[in-house]
């Protein structure tokens, strides 16, 4: 399914900032080897984030729902020089995928990733968040709101990937698949 009309998909391209070649090989690689790839946040998303970062200069981020690690790598670039990323992610078999390319961004150090239950990891988290970025399984997305919600900084954001779940929102029964 794809969530933009492909000539408004090539003229948001055409008009932003080159795809940074860490995460064309990461967005490459998560085509050709994992299931979904259509979940992989990609180019567009990725620079909006990398944007908002940039912004935010934030000294602590959260993401729940890491993925391949794209979205990650992009936030990370907006970090203040001693911030972290901490990344959560279910799927402990992506872990080889994330860890070779924030390897190859350079970002180890400001990278730190957990395997596991997000509702379980996020409360041993002692940190103050200035950018939360939910991005995982839409059915939690309100108990991770509310998790995360006490942890975030006064004047921090947070920002929910897909809310509109492809527009599945208007239907009468809801699926359960992303």
């Amino acid at each position: 399914m794809d969530f933009l009309a492909k000539d408004l998909e090539k003229y948001i391209s055409n008009h932003s900032e080159e795809e940074m070649p860490v995460l064309a090989s990461l967005n490459r690689e998560t085509y050709l080897k994992v299931m979904i790839p259509r979940m992989l946040s990609g180019h567009i998303q990725g620079n909006i984030l990398q944007t908002f970062a940039h912004m935010i200069k934030p000294k602590r981020i959260l993401e729940i729902g890491t993925y391949t690690g794209y979205s990650a790598i992009c936030l990370a670039q907006g970090l203040t020089d001693d911030g972290v990323l901490h990344t959560i992610d279910i799927n402990a078999e992506l872990e080889i995928i994330i860890k070779k390319y924030v390897q190859e961004a350079d970002l180890e150090e400001k990278i730190k990733f957990h395997i596991g239950n997000a509702i379980d990891i996020v409360p041993t988290l002692d940190e103050t968040f200035d950018l939360v970025f939910i991005d995982a399984d839409k059915d939690n997305y309100s108990n991770y709101f509310e998790l995360v919600l006490p942890k975030v900084q006064k004047g921090g954001f947070i920002i929910a990937d897909n809310v509109l779940w492809s527009g599945k929102v208007l239907e009468k029964k809801q699926s359960k698949i992303d």
